[in-house]
C-alpha cells in the first residue's frame, strides 16, 4: 500500500515538473526543427522522382496547434500532457510539411505546391499518426513519429507506406523533446525520399 502511494506521488510530481518547465509568465522557449542538416553522403538518387506536388501534412487536431505535448508511458500511455510554458513556433503539421519539402529540394527534387497542379500529375500526401515525446521513465524519453505517405498519379494511388522513427531525447524536458522530434522528422523525411526513388518514374 505504501509503495503504491509513493509511486503515485512520484508520478504526480513528474507531471507537475514537466508541465511547468517555468515558474511564471508567458512561454519561456519556442522551438522549431532548427537548420536543415547537411545531406547524407550516400543520399538516395532522386533523378527519377521528377517534379512532385507535396500536399500539406495532415494529422490529428492536437497537432494543429503550437502546444508541445508529452506522454508518460509508465503512468498512463493513453494520456498526452501539454507543456505549460514551452511551445512550437508553428504547428507540428506545418513544421513537418516544410521539413519534408526542404529535404526533398536539398536532394534535387522539383518540389511543387498544390497550386501548381498543372505542372505535375504526381502528388505526395502524408498523414501523421503519432508525433510525441514519450517518457519511458522520469529521466528517459524519445521523440516518436509515425507517418503514412501516399503517392498519387492522375488521381490514382501508386503506392502507400507507413514510416516510423524513434529517437532518444538528450534531456528529459521540452528542449530534449524538441531535439528528438526534429531528428526523427529528418529521418522520416530521408526515408520518404528513399522510398520515392524506388517508385516507377513518371512518364510526364
Amino acid at each position: 500500500m505504501m509503495t503504491s502511494i509513493r509511486n503515485g506521488i512520484v508520478i504526480a510530481a513528474m507531471a507537475l515538473t514537466l508541465g511547468a518547465c517555468a515558474s511564471k509568465g508567458s512561454p519561456t522557449a519556442q522551438y522549431d526543427f532548427g537548420p536543415l542538416p547537411a545531406a547524407p553522403t550516400a543520399a538516395a538518387a532522386s533523378g527519377g522522382i521528377g517534379a512532385i506536388i507535396v500536399a500539406d501534412v495532415t494529422g490529428p487536431a492536437a497537432l494543429d496547434t503550437e502546444r508541445m505535448h508529452y506522454r508518460l508511458l509508465y503512468a498512463d500511455a493513453r494520456q498526452q500532457q501539454p507543456y505549460a510554458y514551452n511551445q512550437w513556433t508553428s504547428t507540428p503539421l506545418q513544421l513537418l510539411t516544410q521539413r519534408v519539402k526542404s529535404r526533398m529540394a536539398q536532394a534535387g527534387v522539383k518540389v511543387l505546391s498544390t497550386t501548381d497542379a498543372a505542372a505535375s500529375t504526381t502528388v505526395l500526401r502524408m498523414e501523421v499518426e503519432d508525433f510525441a515525446q514519450n517518457f519511458d521513465s522520469a529521466t528517459s524519453s524519445k521523440g516518436v513519429i509515425s507517418l503514412r505517405a501516399s503517392v498519387f498519379r492522375n488521381h490514382k494511388l501508386v503506392d502507400q507506406k507507413t514510416f516510423n522513427r524513434s529517437v532518444p531525447a538528450p534531456s528529459a524536458d521540452a528542449a530534449g523533446g524538441a531535439r528528438a522530434l526534429a531528428d526523427a522528422s529528418d529521418a522520416v523525411a530521408a526515408d520518404v525520399l528513399s522510398w520515392l526513388a524506388t517508385l516507377p518514374p513518371s512518364r510526364e
